[in-house]
């Protein structure tokens, strides 16, 4: 089976991202949605997050750019487990302002987590 790499959406009314089936495994362990660098929002498996992102950002405690980066990937960062039956993930509306998406997404896999911006 090929690596899904790139898919495109449309939100439900209750702003729920619906994950391919082929990669909700990879989010068995919830979900973690935060602001990225730029207009767009980072979407990582929980497990990914608690062990490669959470590492990164202990950093030195008086580094100036170890804070920045705290503060940008957790204001507003939200968790969420996928729920089961549909495959599908919140997405809160204070990142979807952020990141200017309305209903459209389009998701990218940035090696272990995944971009998604509007269409």
């Amino acid at each position: 089976m090929a690596t899904v790499d790139y898919f495109e959406r449309k939100l439900d009314e209750k702003r729920r991202l619906t994950i391919p089936a082929e990669l909700r495994a990879e989010f068995a362990s919830g979900a973690v949605v935060t602001r990225g660098f730029q207009t767009y929002l980072h979407l990582y498996p929980k497990n990914i997050w608690d062990e490669d992102v959470e590492s990164q950002l202990k950093g030195n405690i008086l580094d100036e750019q170890t804070a920045d980066l705290n503060v940008r990937f957790r204001m507003g960062k939200t968790e969420s487990g996928m729920d089961d039956k549909q495959g599908r993930v919140m997405l809160e509306q204070h990142l979807l302002d952020y990141a200017g998406i309305s209903r459209d997404v389009t998701a990218v896999r940035a090696g272990k987590y995944w971009r998604i911006m509007a269409k």
